[in-house]
């Protein structure tokens, strides 16, 4: 039986971004299972417009030589590159109707559903990690 993480992704800069998809990845790429529920300013890391263009904090700036120095890849390819591994992307229904926001605006590959969607998965994780 493979182990299963869980993560909640509720804040949507760059710095964030790159916690959810490296644990993410390491994770999948390690045979273990992973759902990601994207919350509030988290769906913009799988908005298709807005995770391409995520803001890094004031004072963290100095970060984005050291990540084009280091060959990291950017949000949108570690997003295909979770998705390859088979990581699952849930989009936080209520979320997405506050902020009037259709299935379309995200990567493909999102279900959409609400938090109890996610604590059905989460119940039975082994790790819940929060971003």
């Amino acid at each position: 039986m493979s182990k299963k993480l869980a993560i909640i992704a509720s804040n949507g800069g760059l710095f964030d971004a790159y916690k959810v998809f490296n644990i993410a990845t390491a994770a999948a790429a390690s045979d273990q299972e992973v759902e990601i529920f994207f919350t509030f300013e988290g769906l913009n890391l799988i908005h298709k417009e807005a995770n391409q263009n995520l803001e890094m904090p004031a004072g963290k700036e100095h970060f984005l030589e050291g990540f084009k120095n280091a060959n990291v890849a950017s949000i949108p390819e570690l997003v295909e590159m979770a998705q390859e591994l088979g990581v699952k992307f849930v989009g936080c229904q209520m979320t997405m109707d506050v902020m009037g926001l259709e299935k379309d605006s995200f990567v493909s590959g999102v279900n959409v559903g609400g938090a109890v969607t996610f604590l059905e998965y989460a119940n039975e994780a082994d790790v819940t990690l929060t971003f």
